[in-house]
């Protein structure tokens, strides 16, 4: 059986057809038009597709926000998390780690990344918590004691009076 081959960059010189570094190079070539068209957000190239968006949870509880990142790969300290305000920023980077073979495909993400996360209520900066444990970084936002909510028990009045109006005298 023969395989199908594609001319290389020189003349008369073949390489074996390779179906999926087609399709990278599709997205790739897709990639950079859009970020031609549409630019890029504060001077940085937009990444539409292929882009390093790390999947993330984001979980209210009745005293804190949870959030899950995955970042496979990615070392403790390679990562710095802040919060301003309400607003949650995970930036880091993900290394290229040493080869000593030729690397025939890459799809995994390497380099900088920045994830912002609005967090939706008030929240105690000082009892705030990450771990980063099997890939997958967890940050404990507890809120703030002011948006937690409260259940008020309702009382009745003093014996023989209501709290109402017509309890009144």
């Amino acid at each position: 059986m023969t395989l199908p081959v594609r001319r290389g960059e020189g003349l008369g010189t073949l390489a074996r057809w390779d179906p999926f570094r087609e399709i990278e190079d599709a997205w790739t070539r897709m990639g950079n038009l859009l970020g031609d068209v549409i630019g890029g957000v504060e001077g940085r190239p937009a990444r539409l597709l292929g882009g390093m968006v790390q999947p993330v949870d984001i979980e209210e509880t009745e005293d804190a926000f949870v959030i899950d990142l995955d970042l496979p790969g990615v070392r403790r300290e390679d990562i710095s998390v802040d919060l301003r305000d309400n607003e949650l920023f995970v930036t880091g980077e993900i290394k290229e780690r040493e080869r000593t073979g030729v690397l025939r495909r890459r799809s995994r993400p390497v380099g900088r990344f920045e994830h912002r996360i609005a967090v939706p209520g008030d929240i105690d900066p000082e009892s705030v918590h990450a771990t980063l444990a099997d890939g997958v970084l967890t940050i404990r936002l507890a809120k703030a004691k002011r948006s937690q909510p409260k259940h008020i028990e309702i009382s009745t009045g003093p014996e023989g009076q209501g709290t109402g109006p017509e309890g009144q005298s």
